[in-house]
């Protein structure tokens, strides 16, 4: 480490701990200076030469405290610039760099996982050591890749660990903006249309995250996506048995697409919105009727949505006897 040149000791080089000066005006450190007058019996000053005619040793307080003061602060300096590494750092670089080497990638994707979820300190490490931004290259070559059967298990096992991540993620703005670009985007709705069960999950609340941050994702949903899109939503909704979790989180984000922009809409009711949720309305609960009746609503603020609700034999009946059962937080729907 640099010091400067009035905290080094003449004879030895090092920074100073003991500071003391001798006669002739000179600060050394004291073991050393006792050294050369004590043991080695000289009787010059090392750095003038000049002759000393007292062998007196004065401590030099002010100089100590200015090296201490300096100590302090290039110690907070380095605890700023140099975080602490977690425990698993190297076993973290060693799998990132066997995924960038290596087409089977699962195997190191599923240690990750388990490794990521122990915590914050390994999960900012993971950050630091550039872990997300291999994860969204992983689910990226589905774009390239969807029919190869490594790379689709590949992209879902990296969805697992960028869940995982993000749980314990309260705020990280990087990661949700590689996560918002067109080419993650397009990937994850791949997932939500052809991965299992797990992956589906992981992506629509990847989804909801990306919806929470507002980075203009839902621009790159409502151009690029098709009705298909929609469908697997609509899907999850549907598989409430399968997975509460992501039946919920699929509602959520469709009111929150659909909540902006007609265009949405409209890829919604095509893929037959309108009667699905009239179908499942009578068997949901209260909390999740009230979201489907706001979807409705929704849907039937275009005249398509209005249409199909009413071609619907029981459209009308099915919204009215939900009407009377729900809290007045559920919107009146036509």
């Amino acid at each position: 480490m640099d010091f400067p040149l009035d905290f080094r000791c003449p004879i030895s080089m090092e920074l100073m701990q003991d500071p003391v000066t001798i006669s002739t005006g000179v600060t050394y450190e004291r073991k050393n200076i006792e050294k050369w007058l004590f043991s080695y019996n000289n009787k010059t000053c090392p750095t003038t030469m000049q002759r000393i005619n007292g062998f007196d040793i004065t401590p030099n307080h002010t100089l100590k405290r200015l090296i201490l003061a300096w100590q302090n602060e290039e110690a907070a300096r380095s605890c700023d610039s140099r975080p602490v590494r977690s425990l698993k750092h190297d076993e973290l670089v060693s799998l990132l760099a066997t995924m960038e080497s290596t087409p089977f990638k699962v195997n190191s994707l599923k240690k990750l996982r388990a490794i990521v979820g122990l915590g914050h300190e390994v999960k900012d490490d993971f950050m630091r050591c550039g872990g997300v931004e291999v994860l969204v290259q992983i689910i990226a070559q589905i774009l390239v890749e969807s029919s190869d059967f490594v790379a689709f298990t590949a992209c879902e096992e990296a969805l697992g660990v960028l869940h995982q991540y993000l749980y314990l993620s309260e705020d990280d703005e990087k990661t949700i903006q590689l996560l918002s670009k067109p080419e993650s985007i397009k990937s994850l709705a791949i997932m939500l249309q052809r991965g299992s069960g797990e992956a589906r999950f992981y992506a629509v609340t990847i989804f909801q995250k990306l919806a929470q941050a507002d980075y203009n994702w839902k621009k790159f949903v409502i151009q690029d996506q098709g009705f298909e899109f929609f469908r697997s939503l609509l899907e999850l909704v549907s598989d409430d048995q399968i997975c509460t979790k992501a039946s919920a989180s699929a509602l959520e984000l469709l009111i929150e697409i659909l909540g902006s922009s007609k265009k949405s809409r409209l890829k919604a009711i095509e893929a037959g919105a309108v009667c699905i949720l009239i179908e499942l309305l009578p068997d949901s609960n209260r909390s999740k009727c009230e979201k489907m009746l706001l979807l409705l609503k929704l849907l039937c603020e275009c005249a398509e949505g209005r249409l199909a609700l009413v071609e619907h034999g029981l459209g009308i009946a099915a919204i009215s006897k939900k009407l009377l059962h729900v809290s007045s937080a559920a919107p009146r729907s036509p």
